[in-house]
């Protein structure tokens, strides 16, 4: 049985999902945080995945107070028994799996010639092996089930090359592919599985410098006229997650501000 989180005093804008189980990966800090802060707040079960064990007790910490029954899993997923000790925990204690959000991602970026090969293996498991491996365990899961929802967090550099971005460009236009191929075979099980492309954002690696409108330089060459908030994000990734969306997959969500709808920025953006 898939226990229920304490509802009680509280209402999400998605019905459908209380009650349910969602795994997220990265949900330390940032995005990741972020989302599995939202879905608690629509009264799901979370099961939160991290490497960075001290701030994922700070993420365990807000969903409580959230009211949501909660699964810490400290683990590094780009190794294969930790992606199997996270759906093994979920399955324990909530019996189902029916949303994955697959948010853990390595972000450094090099120019080319100065790039070291260990990069490259490190974000080839990280961005692309991790959420493969994460999402063929979710999908097991959800087609005994009767279905779910995969979510796979992408980024702008997957359509529009960032200065410095390779391999992580690289990785997130894998994650896009792998998304649309998932939705192929997956839909006759039930499983919907988009992503969402998140363009400039702020987030605990980018502090406040003026105020809430970010670097005149990087604001100016969005359309909206500001950077993103986590939240935005998160917002995204429910919708995707929940019934509303009940007849979209296969598809990338870019919430970017208007980014991507640009034949060019009007300069070198810096994301």
């Amino acid at each position: 049985m898939t226990s229920m989180p304490n509802t009680e005093g509280r209402a999400g804008r998605y019905p459908d999902l209380a009650g349910r189980t969602a795994v997220v990966t990265g949900a330390a800090k940032g995005i990741g945080k972020s989302i599995a802060c939202r879905l608690a707040r629509e009264c799901m079960n979370l099961v939160a995945a991290d490497k960075d064990c001290e701030s994922l007790d700070d993420t365990v910490r807000t969903i409580e107070e959230l009211g949501a029954a909660v699964v810490a899993v400290c683990a590094d997923l780009t190794q294969p028994d930790a992606v199997d000790a996270v759906f093994d925990a979920a399955l324990e204690r909530f019996g189902a799996v029916d949303v994955l959000v697959n948010n853990a991602a390595d972000l450094q970026r090099r120019h080319l010639l100065e790039e070291h090969r260990d990069l490259l293996d490190l974000q080839l498991a990280t961005n692309v092996r991790s959420p493969y491996l994460c999402s063929q365990r979710a999908a097991s899961a959800m087609s005994a089930n009767g279905g779910g929802s995969i979510v796979l967090v992408s980024s702008v550099g997957a359509d529009r090359a960032h200065q410095h971005g390779l391999p992580y460009d690289m990785t997130k236009g894998a994650i896009n592919s792998l998304a649309r191929a998932m939705a192929v075979e997956l839909g006759p099980l039930g499983i919907r599985v988009n992503a969402v492309g998140p363009g400039v954002t702020r987030t605990y690696r980018w502090p406040p410098e003026d105020g809430t409108t970010g670097p005149p330089e990087i604001v100016s060459q969005i359309p909206l006229k500001r950077p993103g908030t986590v939240d935005d994000i998160a917002a995204a990734v429910a919708f995707l997650a929940s019934c509303e969306a009940s007849y979209i997959t296969g598809q990338v969500l870019y919430v970017d501000g208007g980014i991507t709808a640009q034949l060019s920025p009007p300069g070198p953006l810096a994301l």
